[in-house]
């Protein structure tokens, strides 16, 4: 019975952080209230404080079920790629995939995130800062890789290259909704092959552009 009721409130509970991701990934972590939640989530607002104290708890816990989220969707089927510029540009692609797929109705729970709060000192700022490093370091860290192997011409410096990829992909979002979906998707590919072919010894490791 205890582990009935205990595998319930886990369920309950995912339930709840997957609706508030989604639901902040259109109208953010602040513009959410307890009782459009509750509705949305399909339960009860006492239900809520069976989980968490206060609505802050709960965007902290949000900002890790995004962050786990991104690593399931995003992260793990680039590491399936061959270590080097292949890995790194499956981890675009998977990104790209992530938004095409409509995975969260706003697209991307982070690039809201980050725009929300990023002159609001305090706990979920600083959860979100630390998502958004964390996975600048694993792009810096593929790309790392591949200058090691001799994927990357010498001199290439990793954390420039993570942060141009990045900044494809979150050029990505806005486009994607506020001009046009197709044309952002294939320029947001199209950059990124184009870089890592220009700066791999050999280009033919990756499609052709």
């Amino acid at each position: 019975m205890t582990d009935g009721r205990r595998l319930r409130g886990e369920r309950s509970r995912e339930s709840i952080l997957a609706r508030t991701v989604a639901l902040a990934s259109v109208d953010g972590l602040s513009g959410l209230t307890l009782g459009r939640l509750a509705e949305a989530a399909g339960v009860s607002k006492s239900g809520f404080f069976a989980h968490w104290r206060d609505k802050e708890e709960l965007q902290l816990d949000a900002v890790d079920w995004a962050a786990r989220q991104w690593v399931d969707h995003i992260v793990r089927p680039a590491m399936h790629a061959p270590a080097g510029v292949r890995r790194l540009l499956a981890m675009h692609e998977a990104r790209l995939r992530f938004y095409e797929d409509g995975v969260l109705p706003g697209g991307c729970f982070f690039f809201v995130a980050q725009a929300e709060f990023d002159d609001r000192p305090g706990p979920v700022r600083d959860k979100v800062a630390k998502a958004m490093s964390d996975w600048l370091k694993a792009v810096r860290g593929m790309a790392e890789e591949a200058l090691a192997l001799g994927e990357l011409l010498p001199g290439t410096d990793p954390g420039l290259l993570a942060f141009e990829i990045n900044a494809l992909g979150e050029a990505t979002v806005a486009h994607a909704r506020l001009i046009g979906s197709a044309e952002a998707y294939a320029y947001s590919r199209a950059a990124v092959l184009h870089r890592l072919r220009a700066l791999c010894p050999d280009p033919e490791l990756l499609p052709e552009a």
